[in-house]
């Protein structure tokens, strides 16, 4: 029963994280006249203090000084960090510049990126279901190309950032709460530093604009922590492959929004484009739960063999007199 209570509530978290995450594009355009720069320093700022609480609250401390005596391991923190802040960036900018569906579709590709980065990189084989989910989406950006005269470079660049992010704290190795910690650590510094230099240039929207204006900017850090927060809790309650389909209910409801409330072009090429790479996302996720499906057979397989092999047959005289558990 209360596994059934945990998988529920792991489930209505990922639900939750990934909700939040598609339905950011509605909160970025509300921090205007504030640009795209100041909006991702106030992100990285408040952040720093909402995880801070976390942690507080959680008194989960002893990690900080393990990682300040692992330099490398504080390298990778670094690279993580600037490399989300290149994607958190890009993705405010083209929210509040009118490329919600652009970078939807960046979120959409990022899976078949990071499989590409895993061959790359990690000397990951692709399965043949995997190759031609890879070409569909090679595929998809030329038609895309050729549909906004320019390579879709808003999504490509988000899909690439995002993409290496993942790779960098695959080794990285760190819990979620614990990792965006560590990183909105190293972006704290520069970051105020950014808003102080912008209040003294007299350009800073932060008390320019009224109460409302400044408490809207400080709430970026309770929308960037809440989803993260929601989603390590579904991390450990549900299968990684549940979580594998719910990570396409952000780029989905992005896409929605940018069509049904930003009113944002779709002509014939676009939608041709995002077919393909909706066609290529079935195909890998029809791959992974084939695959899964043949792994956890296999797995039983084996099991019931070795468990066969330690069974004694029926009737024999090396077997102990007396085995019966407690329950007979």
């Amino acid at each position: 029963m209360k596994g059934t209570t945990d998988q529920r509530a792991g489930l209505l978290s990922g639900i939750g994280a990934y909700g939040l995450w598609g339905i950011v594009p509605l909160f970025w355009p509300l921090l205007k006249p504030a640009g795209a720069i100041e909006i991702l320093a106030h992100r990285m700022v408040w952040s720093l203090g909402v995880v801070g609480i976390a942690l507080l609250v959680l008194r989960r401390w002893s990690w900080i000084g393990e990682l300040i005596r692992q330099p490398r391991k504080l390298g990778l923190i670094s690279v993580a960090a600037a490399v989300i802040t290149v994607n958190w960036g890009l993705y405010i900018w083209s929210v509040n510049n009118g490329h919600v569906v652009e970078a939807s579709l960046g979120y959409f590709i990022n899976p078949l990126v990071t499989i590409a980065m895993g061959v790359l990189f990690l000397g990951e084989r692709l399965r043949p279901a995997q190759w031609v989910a890879v070409g569909t989406s090679v595929a998809a950006v030329l038609v895309l190309a050729i549909g906004y005269g320019r390579p879709p470079w808003i999504s490509l660049s988000l899909a690439f950032s995002f993409a290496t992010y993942g790779l960098v704290k695959k080794k990285v190795n760190m819990g979620g709460l614990e990792s965006l910690t560590a990183e909105t650590g190293v972006l704290f510094v520069p970051a105020l530093a950014y808003l102080l230099w912008l209040g003294a240039q007299g350009d800073s929207t932060f008390t320019s604009e009224g109460p409302g204006h400044t408490a809207l900017l400080a709430a970026a850090g309770v929308v960037t922590a809440i989803p993260l927060i929601l989603f390590g809790a579904a991390a450990i309650r549900v299968p990684l492959s549940t979580l594998g389909l719910l990570q396409y209910l952000a780029p989905v409801f992005q896409f929605i929004c940018g069509i049904l409330y930003f009113h944002e072009a779709m002509p014939p090429e676009r939608w041709a484009g995002f077919a393909l790479v909706w066609l290529a996302l079935i195909l890998l996720t029809w791959d992974a739960f084939r695959t899964s499906r043949r792994t956890r057979a296999q797995a039983q397989a084996v099991a019931a063999q070795l468990a066969g092999q330690r069974t004694p047959p029926a009737g024999d005289s090396a077997s102990p007199p007396s085995t019966a558990s407690p329950a007979r």
